[in-house]
Parts: structure tokens; sequence; C-alpha cells
């Protein structure tokens, strides 16, 4: 499916799944004036033909996970073999590659702040270079705005989940690993499916899983390819920015409709951004008009992606 045979309807139900991804089929149909069927079939029509996937992420903050920007220099022949291998990890949750097949860019996330796992890529034959960033801050607490725009605030509003601040402490069991490892693969997983999987209760289960999500540790990530939306171009911008005007510019930049995502890092580049646009004549337009725009970027770099093997999640096996 492309931008072509995506009707108002279908983007008004992305744009309600970006609000909360785990909405049921009758609250979104309500918002939407339609019938609970047809918001299924066209969430079915959409998932099946790999437009959308909703999955359920935990996230890092409240149990302790690093978060580390990994870049790989490789053999161009090997690209893809190793992305994927990358995207079958439990422990990535970005895998990209990007300039034409010479890097993998991924992000691991590793429990208990630990180190990012790379004596084991180091060692593979196709690897010639890598290299590790903390992923120090987080500068976005919106979605790219090119998903979000079918709505109006009345309809937003009347989807928009529950607080998620975190208000409690939860400690993990096992079977809220169970839970979320399952609601990685599918974060619309229906509440019976879940409980014959975990061998929880339905109502077990709709009860924890609120409360994760309400304690802030459990999110739910629409993944869907830009170009679905006329954005043919994505790309990873790396900055070295002067460290009393890192605020300021990440800021700036965190604004700007074209951005996706916006993060500090340790290493020679402080600042990455993930922008999207319709063609390079944009890109070229952004960088050139916009970010030069901006005081205290010292140096920058530009990685167009070329592939996207993983976006948030878990991949089916």
């Amino acid at each position: 499916m492309d931008s072509d045979t995506l009707d108002d309807l279908d983007l008004q139900l992305l744009h309600a799944l970006q609000i909360d991804g785990r909405a049921a089929y009758s609250t979104i149909a309500q918002v939407l004036g339609v019938s609970s069927r047809t918001v299924a079939r066209r969430y079915g029509r959409l998932r099946t033909s790999g437009l959308v996937r909703v999955t359920g992420v935990a996230a890092p903050g409240p149990i302790a996970t690093a978060e580390w920007i990994v870049r790989i220099t490789v053999r161009a022949s090997a690209a893809g073999t190793l992305a994927r291998a990358l995207a079958q990890r439990p422990d990535t949750a970005w895998v990209t590659v990007v300039d034409s097949g010479t890097e993998i860019v991924c992000i691991f996330r590793i429990p208990d702040d630990g180190p990012a796992p790379l004596a084991g890529l180091a060692r593979h034959g196709d690897v010639l270079d890598i290299s590790a960033h903390r992923l120090l801050h987080h500068f976005m607490q919106r979605r790219w705005r090119g998903r979000t725009s079918a709505l109006t605030t009345a309809q937003i509003e009347a989807l928009r989940p529950p607080d998620t601040a975190a208000t409690q402490s939860l400690s993990l069991t096992e079977l809220d690993h169970r839970l979320l490892a399952a609601l990685s693969l599918d974060g619309r997983t229906s509440y019976p499916d879940l409980a014959r999987r975990i061998g929880w209760s339905e109502t077990a289960i709709r009860r924890r899983l609120d409360e994760l999500r309400r304690a802030g540790i459990l999110r739910f990530s629409v993944e869907i390819d830009p170009a679905a939306f006329g954005f043919t171009v994505s790309c990873v911008i790396w900055m070295s920015v002067v460290p009393h005007q890192l605020q300021t510019v990440a800021t700036a930049l965190a604004s700007d409709f074209e951005a996706a995502f916006i993060g500090a890092t340790t290493g020679e580049h402080n600042l990455i951004a993930i922008a999207v646009f319709r063609n390079s004549a944009e890109l070229y337009a952004y960088l050139t008009e916009r970010i030069t725009t901006l005081d205290g970027i010292e140096r920058m770099e530009t990685t167009p992606i070329a592939a996207h093997t993983k976006r948030d999640a878990q991949i089916f096996r």
C-alpha cells in the first residue's frame, strides 16, 4: 500500500492508533463516527499489508535500561544479512541500514544500565568498524507530525489514554516479563489470547496491563513507514553542538515538522536527529536553510536511511 491508496478514514485510524495503540475498536469507531466492524476491517487490511504494526514497548526509564546507539561500518555485501540478525536480537530496538549499505545504525536497550554489547559484534568478519554512544536524553515527547494530522482536537482528547506518569513503583514478575514479550510481538493481542499465553485470567491481564501503563513501564508504539504518507526520504543527522547551546538547539529542532526523533548522546557527535522529507530537495533545504541558522552547531554529518529492518520492538520470527 502507498499514500495513493489511503483515504481519509485510513489516515484517521492511523492517527487514532498513534494516540492509543491499544484503544478498543469500539472506542475508535465512536470517535470516528463509523461502525466497530469497519474499524476492525480497516485495521486488519492495514496490518496485513504491512503498513502498520502496533507493539508494546517497555519504557527504559522505570526499569533502568541503558540505551546505546551503535554505528557499525560493514562490507556492503553483508549489510542486509547482519541487519536482519541484529533485528532478531531481543536487546535491539531500532535497526537501519544507511549510506547505501555501508553502515548499520541500531539502538540497543540493555537492562540494569549495562554496557553496549560490542565484543561479539567486533569479532564479526564483515564488521570493519564499530562505535557506541550512550543515549542520554530524549527531547521529543510527540510523534512525527506527518502521522498525526487527521483528527480534530476534540477527537484527540476523546482517544487520549490514561496518564502514564509514573505514580507508583512496581516490581516486575516473571509473568510480567511474559506479558511484555507477548505485547512486543503484537500490542493489540486480545485479552483472551494474552490470558491463554500467560496463564492469567482476563481480568488479571486487564488490571496488570493498566498498572504497567500507569506506572510508565509499558507504552505502545505504532510502526508506520513514512513513505505511506508520501515522505520517501529519511535521514540520520549527527551534530556536534557547543555544550552550553545543546539544550537550545535540541529544543528548536524538536519543534520542527520534519523531526521524528531528537536525542543527546555521548561521543564526538552529541546530538542526533532523525528527520523525514518528501524528497531529497527538501532534505537539502532543511540542511542548508534550517540547521545552518542555529547557533552552536560546529559539525554535521548526514547518513540517509536506505532500509528499516526493525523500528521499535521485537519482530516476528
